[in-house]
């Protein structure tokens, strides 16, 4: 079994913007598989189980809490690291850009690093989702709390759909192959194909 966390704050307020990209995943994973979240106090969290496959949860924290929710779940599930997947937005991937790693830093997410530090090693994987940069003169706080512009939904569909596609995927594939697959992927901002990049 798998552990899949989706990064975000909770609240209405939050939803639709940049820094719940990981939450806007696994909600199109679990509504493509039919499951349903509930919440569950004692892991502060909202849950929903693909039987023999995954956990799906959410974090009902703010996201620099974040490790607060999953460092007990992974106790209480008995989850090997190497089976805690954290999908999470990232300043420094192109939107429209996924990608997989086994483990890593934080890269200054304050999420990543609560759970980093929660769980008392970094040795966990990742699926970083690109938002791009803030422009010249945002504050990166102002930045990933903003909602996406309208012209950039289409993409944000598009890379929303390719992740929970990989995300189906994980369970019988394993890490290794589905980051053959997808880390390559690029889908073009005009929204209208995807492209192999060799970044």
């Amino acid at each position: 079994m798998w552990l899949y966390v989706g990064l975000g704050n909770a609240g209405s307020e939050y939803a639709h913007t940049r820094h719940n990209l990981g939450w806007r995943v696994l909600g199109t994973l679990a509504q493509d598989l039919g499951l349903s979240f509930r919440k569950v106090p004692a892991l502060r969290s909202l849950m929903a189980e693909w039987k023999g496959r995954a956990w799906l949860l959410l974090p009902l924290t703010y996201m620099n809490l974040s490790g607060e929710a999953v460092a007990p779940a992974v106790k209480e599930l008995g989850i090997p690291l190497e089976n805690l997947l954290v999908v999470h937005d990232d300043l420094d991937l192109p939107l429209g850009r996924l990608k997989f790693v086994p483990k890593g830093g934080a890269g200054g997410h304050r999420g990543v690093l609560s759970v980093m530090a929660a769980v008392g090693s970094p040795e966990f994987p990742r699926l970083k989702l690109g938002i791009d940069r803030p422009p010249k003169g945002v504050p990166v706080r102002a930045y990933v709390l903003s909602a996406f512009l309208p012209e950039e939904l289409p993409l944000v569909e598009k890379v929303t759909r390719l992740a929970a596609e990989a995300l189906k995927l994980l369970p019988e594939e394993g890490l290794s192959k589905v980051m053959s697959l997808y880390n390559r992927k690029d889908i073009l901002h005009n929204g209208e194909r995807l492209a192999e990049t060799g970044a």
